[in-house]
């Protein structure tokens, strides 16, 4: 990790809290206005990280991937809520689990609108020397916002549990088999790190990485000004 900079790190940690903080928010607020006081009443509807923090999802997943030098991603503590409250529970449960991936999506068009509006407006040279701190906010922190919240829309629409994909798979799911599918739903978690985390590594395989870099990267390259 010594051949990372200390800027790299700091734009890092500011760009990703609040992709991920927003996502948890967007999930929590979505079952508030479904009818649900679950998430809202755990704190989960408010700006503070601390709430909706995973100690290895958002703290030690994320720093690996920094010090393996790949794209940051990861994930918070996930956000309770009751589909009985819903008037109708499966879509209820659809909503909810895609407001997540929304709200990284309006992060994304929000920041490479800032960026596109700044770059017509000055050369970006001019804006980079003007002023030290605002090089870094253009050249470290409003890419790496944008890829990040762009890389955690994308993962988290993986149709796998524990992601928020899955609510798409639990939507087209027989009902009779929902059953069986939630059951499995609790040891899925384990089973998905190993597949993210520890298959790379022992046979380089990495279909998720591809799929990350081909939708994420592609996506950023087309849309972002610089």
């Amino acid at each position: 990790m010594g051949n990372i900079s200390i800027p790299y790190i700091i734009c890092s940690i500011l760009a990703f809290v609040p992709a991920i903080v927003l996502h948890e928010m967007g999930h929590a607020f979505a079952a508030y206005k479904l009818g649900d006081p679950t998430a809202r009443s755990q704190g989960r509807l408010s700006f503070n990280p601390l709430n909706h923090i995973d100690p290895f999802g958002t703290v030690i997943m994320p720093l690996l991937l920094m010090a393996a030098n790949m794209p940051i991603f990861g994930y918070a503590k996930p956000v309770p809520y009751n589909p009985s409250y819903f008037e109708n529970p499966r879509k209820g449960d659809l909503i909810v689990g895609l407001a997540g991936p929304a709200a990284n999506l309006l992060q994304a068009i929000v920041g490479t609108a800032i960026a596109w509006i700044c770059y017509t407006a000055l050369p970006l040279a001019q804006i980079v020397n003007s002023n030290e701190v605002l090089g870094y906010v253009f050249l470290y922190f409003l890419p790496y916002y944008v890829l990040i919240n762009l890389f955690l829309m994308f993962f988290n629409l993986l149709p796998s549990p524990p992601l928020d994909g899955s609510s798409i798979f639990a939507f087209f799911c027989p009902v009779e088999h929902l059953d069986t599918y939630y059951r499995i739903q609790q040891y899925a978690l384990p089973i998905f790190l190993i597949v993210v985390i520890v298959l790379p590594e022992v046979l380089h395989v990495n279909p998720i990485g591809v799929y990350l870099n081909v939708a994420a990267y592609n996506l950023f390259n087309l849309s972002f000004p610089y």
